[in-house]
């Protein structure tokens, strides 16, 4: 908690005479993280404070983005003024605009560098209430190694994926490699979740839950079919314990060597890649497979953005340091050291990006044909929509009732959230 206290002002004015600006503010941000999210954060922070004489603390958050948004909510329905600047999911614009600043005419020199759609997504009733940091779609990731070593190419399909994992899987065993799985992925009861069965379900011509028109179209028997073939990857060529994983779970099991396969974001391609990572230089990433009665393939839009706090008493400082973080020096520095995907096209084109990390120009193809989660549609309604989706989708993966009991009454569950409207 900030205490604006005698001594702490006389602290920021001595910053303020060491750094050469005067006006030195006391800024937090908040921030959940996987990876080294908070490391990168802090260097680019300090980047920052050397450069305006500010100061920033950073207040951690739980990986999970469901317990962020949670405690996010408390802290602005409660006008919290120690938190400065918030890290934002890409479905959170709708819900959480009214108690961010209007930045729309503070970013006017930069905004157009971004991709529109991404703006777009950040814009509430012709405002822009966040400015983003990096976008994410995830890929599947293979060991190169051990599919050239049994003779398979990579999947195209989840039925293929499923086959080749399981064939991998048992000659590894057989083997003598005990601990190898087939498939990891998140499976946990959370906003992850969500985001893995909406892959599968729009990759088998199951829609997206909600249409962007409000249609609520998830009880059909694509997404059925989509979701019951998930469930017969738990316990077999996926751990039981899949149904308690979320990205840091699967990148672990993946990063020790014990998986062939691996849905994940961007972020999981540097850090396996590190010098302490027993599959570097041992794996490669495609998009991820089609469903059975499908005909493309299917990532979920992520991304995460930055939003000044309408409680803030440090608004211009805090503008400061979103533009800051959101800007092509630092989201270039991002994406060579953690394969964060850019949000200024320009990037992509950018010869040591390339050089460093050459599977982030790769990325763009899977990044532009992302699908939203159906937060625009569902507005401040979006978390319990996807709450209900998540709770159906893991119960039927857990064996309590198949796909099609579950999605019948999720959508009777969807319309009395709906009611007369979203």
């Amino acid at each position: 908690m900030r205490l604006r206290t005698r001594t702490g002002l006389l602290t920021l004015v001595l910053a303020g005479l060491v750094s050469g600006a005067a006006g030195a503010a006391e800024l937090s941000i908040v921030s959940g993280a996987v990876g080294r999210d908070i490391d990168e954060l802090r260097k680019h922070l300090d980047w920052f404070e050397e450069r305006t004489g500010h100061t920033v603390s950073i207040v951690t958050m739980p990986a999970s983005t469901s317990d962020q948004f949670g405690q996010y909510r408390l802290w602005l329905s409660a006008q919290n003024p120690d938190i400065d600047v918030y890290r934002t999911d890409v479905i959170w614009a709708p819900q959480l605009a009214s108690h961010f600043v209007d930045l729309t005419e503070h970013v006017q020199d930069v905004v157009g560098e971004h991709f529109p759609a991404i703006i777009e997504s950040q814009t509430v009733d012709g405002k822009i209430v966040a400015l983003p940091m990096f976008t994410d779609a995830p890929a599947l990731y293979y060991r190169t190694d051990l599919l050239e070593k049994h003779g398979f190419e990579p999947p195209t399909t989840w039925v293929g994926m499923a086959e080749t994992a399981q064939a991998v899987m048992e000659a590894e065993r057989a083997e003598g490699n005990a601990e190898i799985w087939g498939f990891v992925w998140q499976g946990s009861a959370y906003e992850g979740l969500t985001c893995n069965a909406l892959e599968w379900v729009k990759s088998n011509g199951g829609g997206q839950i909600v249409e962007p028109d409000g249609e609520i179209s998830i009880n059909n028997e694509n997404a059925a079919e989509a979701i019951d073939l998930a469930r017969t990857w738990v316990d077999t060529i996926s751990p039981p314990g899949v149904l308690g994983y979320k990205e840091e779970e699967a990148r672990g099991v993946w990063q020790v060597g014990n998986s062939v396969f691996m849905r994940n974001w961007p972020y999981a391609y540097a850090l396996s890649n590190g010098d302490d990572s027993a599959v570097k230089d041992k794996f490669a990433v495609v998009p991820l497979p089609i469903g059975p009665s499908g005909d493309r393939s299917a990532a979920t839009l992520g991304g995460w953005n930055l939003a000044v706090s309408a409680y803030s008493p440090d608004q211009e400082a805090a503008i400061e340091l979103v533009k800051f973080l959101a800007s092509a020096e630092v989201q270039k520095d991002r994406a060579i050291e953690t394969t964060r995907l850019p949000t200024i096209p320009a990037l992509y084109e950018d010869a040591e990006v390339a050089e460093a990390q050459p599977v982030i120009p790769l990325w763009l193809d899977i990044f532009l044909n992302a699908v939203p989660r159906p937060s625009a549609p569902t507005k401040a309604n979006y978390n319990q929509v996807s709450q209900e989706f998540w709770t159906a989708v893991h119960n039927t993966l857990s064996g309590t009732g198949d796909a099609a009991t579950n999605l019948a009454e999720l959508e009777r569950n969807l319309k009395r959230i709906r009611r007369s409207g979203w």
